[in-house]
C-alpha cells in the first residue's frame, strides 16, 4: 500500500525508506504472516489493535519491536495501533539499545533514572512518545485482554506457552544482540538487529489493506 506525506522523522523516513523488504525469505515470511493477518482482522473490523512483544528481560529485541511496530503503523498510516513490551522478568532497558534507536532517527528522552530507567521516545512530532522501560508482561503498563502476544526470544517462547488475556500467540524470534556485548562488533550487532526488526515489522504492515 502508498505511504501519505511523511509524518516521521525525517532520519526514520528516510532509513525506512531504504530497507529491503525483499529480502526476507519466504520461510520468515511465514513466521510472520499470522502476526500480518492479526492486524489485518482487526482493521477489517475496525477495532483497536493491540501487540504486546514479550522477551525473557524485557531489555533488548521486545523493545527494539515494539518501537519499531508502532512506527510501522504511523508510516503506512494504520489506526488504533498499541504497541507494548513485556518480559517473563524485569531488568532494564540495555543502553544499547536505546543507543542504537537514537542513531536511527529517534529523540529519547530520560524520564527517571534508577536500576530500571524510564524513556520517552518519539518517531514523530505530533505523535504520544513512547514510554520505554523495562516491565514484566502482565505489568499494569500493559493490555489485559484482546492482544496478540508476540514472542520475540525462544527462552520466552519455550517459557511461555500460554499468555494471560492474549487472543493469539505467535512466536517471531529474533537472534539475541546481547551475545555481543563489550565486544568491538556491539554497535554494529545491534544496528543489525535493529533494521532486520524494522525490515520485518515493515513487511507486516504493508500487507495491510486499511
Amino acid at each position: 500500500m502508498t505511504t501519505t506525506a511523511p509524518r516521521l522523522f525525517s532520519e526514520i523516513d528516510n532509513l525506512i525508506k531504504g530497507l529491503k523488504p525483499e529480502t526476507i525469505s519466504s520461510e520468515r515470511k511465514a513466521v510472520l504472516q499470522p502476526l500480518a493477518d492479526f492486524i489485518q482482522s482487526k482493521v477489517s473490523e475496525n477495532k483497536e489493535i493491540r501487540i504486546n512483544f514479550i522477551c525473557t528481560h524485557n531489555s533488548r529485541r521486545s523493545h527494539l519491536s515494539q518501537v519499531w511496530a508502532q512506527t510501522m503503523a504511523n508510516y503506512f498510516n494504520i489506526k488504533n495501533v498499541f504497541c507494548y513490551s513485556g518480559g517473563t522478568e524485569a531488568t532494564a532497558l540495555f543502553p544499547m539499545a536505546a543507543e542504537t534507536l537514537q542513531k536511527s532517527g529517534f529523540q529519547i528522552n530520560t524520564i527517571s533514572t534508577n536500576e530500571n530507567p524510564v524513556y520517552s521516545i518519539k518517531y514523530a512530532n505530533n505523535e504520544h512518545p513512547i514510554i520505554g522501560f523495562s516491565k514484566k508482561l502482565d505489568d499494569e503498563f500493559n493490555p489485559k485482554s484482546e492482544f496478540a502476544a508476540i514472542m520475540t526470544c525462544s527462552q520466552a517462547d519455550g517459557g511461555c506457552p500460554f499468555i494471560a488475556g492474549a487472543e493469539i500467540r505467535i512466536p517471531i524470534t529474533f537472534d539475541d544482540p546481547k551475545a555481543f556485548d563489550n565486544t568491538p562488533q556491539q554497535a554494529e550487532k545491534y544496528n543489525e538487529r535493529s533494521l532486520q526488526i524494522a525490515t520485518e515489522l515493515f513487511y507486516v504492515f504493508s500487507q495491510i489493506n486499511s
